[in-house]
């Protein structure tokens, strides 16, 4: 029994490692797609392009993201926004912990 639940743990580690790498891909073609958008002026056409495509739909389940169509449409929109994804994270991240912050003084 111990050896299952070892694998079991094992399993779900590898699982969550590969659905990581999946997400940072998408992140380094919302990266690419921003760069595009800068350079080019098709940015949110790049990125819509790719997430319907086979591969793209691929990373994106991959990642742990139903590649519908309202997914699509964020990607554009985050992309026609122009902020880079580590921008965009730690934004959100500090934002985060200032909330969390104001709550434990709060409580």
């Amino acid at each position: 029994m111990r050896d299952f639940v070892d694998g079991s743990a094992f399993n779900y580690e590898q699982g969550q490692r590969a659905r990581k790498l999946f997400a940072a891909v998408v992140l380094a073609a919302l990266d690419d797609a921003i760069a595009d958008d800068k350079k080019y002026g098709n940015g949110p056409e790049q990125i819509a392009r790719w997430a319907r495509s086979r591969d793209g739909r691929e990373v994106l389940s991959c990642a742990g993201i139903d590649p519908n169509e309202r997914v699509v449409k964020g990607l554009m929109e985050f992309v026609a926004k122009g902020v880079r994804t580590s921008v965009a994270l730690s934004r959100e991240e500090s934002e985060r912990r200032a909330a969390a912050d104001s709550d434990a003084e709060a409580a």
